[in-house]
């Protein structure tokens, strides 16, 4: 059965993300990507690569012993305008495809327009999801994401 391919479009949908800024992480390498005729095709495992989700289970055990953590965090930002969301969701999205590939984080990013809501879930290990809640932190509270920011 083929695999699920993703117009530049509906990518920028599930991500929340304009679509040019979906054409630039094609360009700029981050985000594969086929050509078909004028458009662009990107394949669910691309994307899935992209927003952070482990790759297929492997078959090597793990080791003896070793505990497996995974944390699960939801961030809730209220006030925030569709423009200011989409700011801070492609900053926290960039954050985290550009930090070490050791520590795979999933990152879902949902805005709720009607309550001026939007809320950041965050999956992957402790000291990694500690690093993007700090990130967070430091943006929400420095007030970075300028006119029409979000309090938290």
């Amino acid at each position: 059965m083929a695999e699920k391919m993703y117009s530049v479009e509906e990518v920028a949908g599930l991500l929340g993300l304009h679509v040019r800024t979906v054409r630039g992480y094609i360009r700029g390498g981050r985000l594969k990507a086929v050509r078909i005729g004028k458009q662009y095709r990107i394949a669910a495992a691309d994307l899935e690569a992209l927003t952070g989700r482990p790759p297929a289970p492997t078959s090597r055990p793990a080791a003896v012993g070793a505990a497996a953590v995974e944390v699960s965090s939801i961030v809730q930002v209220d006030g925030v305008d569709r423009v200011t969301a989409d700011r801070l969701s492609t900053f926290v999205l960039a954050g985290v495809n550009t930090g070490d590939s050791g520590h795979q984080l999933r990152v879902q990013v949902v805005y709720d327009e009607e309550r001026s809501r939007m809320k950041i879930v965050i999956l992957g290990g402790a000291a990694a999801t500690a690093d993007v809640l700090r990130l967070l932190d430091a943006v929400l509270d420095g007030d970075l994401l300028g006119p029409g920011g979000g309090d938290a």
